[in-house]
């Protein structure tokens, strides 16, 4: 229950992540550099938290990707979650260093959780981004994204 529950959640990221991405590209002239940075950041903190349990080389908390290039770290992001959610005991504690090297131990299940939280709250600060740059914001809550 809890793997297809985490599923869903992944699904809604991913479908929203994409929908920034894509409003995003189509006002990109009218698009602030912050908003750029947001939806980097997005994506950089899900890599880095899949790799972060795969055990692989994470990306930077606030580097900045080419733009065509945002789509398919989404697609990547969702099918290494995905893979972790089906693979993985949610319950299994990992270690980790913080970008600054402090060491923590989470439960997969709460660095899964981190992630897509992280995604909703910076998608909420993107659409007032856009909002404030003339931009018609994105209807991103999940009980609209489950109607």
């Amino acid at each position: 229950m809890m793997r297809e529950k985490l599923i869903d959640l992944f699904e809604y990221t991913f479908h929203f992540n994409n929908e920034m991405i894509r409003i995003i590209s189509d006002n990109l002239p009218k698009a602030d550099e912050k908003t750029v940075r947001l939806i980097n950041h997005i994506l950089n903190a899900q890599q880095i938290w899949n790799a972060r349990i795969l055990g692989e080389k994470t990306f930077e908390v606030w580097q900045i990707n080419p733009f065509d290039s945002l789509e398919e770290i989404n697609q990547q992001n969702f099918k290494n979650s995905i893979q972790i959610i089906e693979n993985y005991d949610p319950d299994q504690r990992r270690e980790y260093h913080n970008s600054k090297g402090t060491a923590f131990e989470n439960s997969i299940f709460e660095m899964l959780f981190q992630a897509v939280n992280h995604s909703t709250y910076h998608r909420g600060q993107i659409n007032s981004l856009l909002r404030q740059n003339g931009i018609e914001p994105v209807v991103t809550d999940y009980i609209f994204y489950k109607r």
